[in-house]
């Protein structure tokens, strides 16, 4: 079923799980995400950033293809413009059917934040279209400002920006950052900061740069409150990596069968994933076998 973020991630707050954000730029990612969403019994959200939207993942392609692909499916699927910098790229993402939207406007001062989410709530909530916002800054990973404490996500500036501009979820800053991290680098997660801004904002809370943190951050970031956690850079490395195993050993495939074999191993990829964050088995019952009555 086509949805939007909301109802997913506030079952996923009121239950303490995390719902995977997958970018996708291609019909074997969506494909690769819904089907193991599907045999996982989870929740998924499908991220697309508008630098992929303008390079190659263009939305009015995307969005209708993910549409119907997720009315088919039994679970609830989301599609969900990442970081959202401009309000021209929200609103076409709106006007192309994305069920929500990440506005990212992080770099803007306390009152320029609240400010241009608020727009974009007003925006979208009348179209029933959920909101992230981001309060904090989660650095890049290459650079490792993601480590530097005095950026990370203020808990009484969070309590009052959530009640000022009415947000769906917030995207919190406690030591992760995007992209690659350095070799052997593990980067050390502020899980006192997570709880305590869980426990004052009571909203769903998402993790951005979950690719490389690690599965003990990543299970503990969930138990302290996180529900959505973005992944990008670690599901587009294995798909890479398969592809070319797969070619390495079969170099005469051909090209679906090469691309169906990368589909296959990245729904290896998430599917483990949801285990370890507590999505799977979460939209499914027992098959009734008693007397059908009329």
């Amino acid at each position: 079923m086509y949805t939007s973020m909301k109802d997913m991630l506030l079952h996923a707050h009121k239950n303490h799980y995390a719902v995977m954000a997958i970018n996708v730029v291609d019909m074997e990612q969506v494909k690769a995400c819904i089907e193991a969403a599907e045999e996982e019994h989870s929740a998924v959200i499908l991220n697309i950033s508008p630098r992929q939207m303008k390079a190659h993942a263009y939305p009015y392609i995307m969005a209708p293809m993910i549409q119907n692909l997720a009315e088919r499916a039994e679970v609830p699927v989301a599609l969900n413009i990442d970081h959202g910098v401009n309000m021209e790229d929200i609103v076409t993402a709106i006007h192309c059917g994305y069920s929500s939207v990440m506005v990212d406007a992080s770099s803007y001062d306390f009152e320029e934040n609240i400010r241009r989410v608020s727009a974009v709530v007003a925006l979208a909530h009348a179209k029933g279209i959920s909101v992230e916002a981001e309060l904090g800054h989660v650095g890049v990973a290459a650079n490792a400002d993601g480590q530097n404490a005095d950026l990370y996500t203020n808990v009484d500036q969070a309590e009052e920006f959530v009640n000022r501009t009415q947000c769906d979820c917030l995207a919190v800053a406690i030591g992760t950052a995007h992209g690659s991290y350095p070799k052997n680098m593990i980067p050390k997660l502020d899980f006192e900061r997570l709880t305590e801004l869980k426990n004052r904002l009571n909203i769903p809370l998402v993790l951005h740069g979950g690719s490389g943190a690690g599965e003990e951050n990543i299970r503990k970031a969930v138990a302290c409150g996180i529900n959505k956690i973005n992944v990008c850079t670690d599901l587009m490395n294995h798909a890479k990596d398969s592809m070319i195993k797969v070619l390495q050993e079969q170099p005469d495939i051909q090209y679906m069968e090469w691309h169906e074999a990368a589909e296959e191993a990245m729904k290896d990829f998430i599917k483990d994933y949801m285990r370890m964050i507590g999505s799977s088995n979460r939209y499914t019952f027992d098959k009734f076998t008693g007397e059908e009555l009329d």
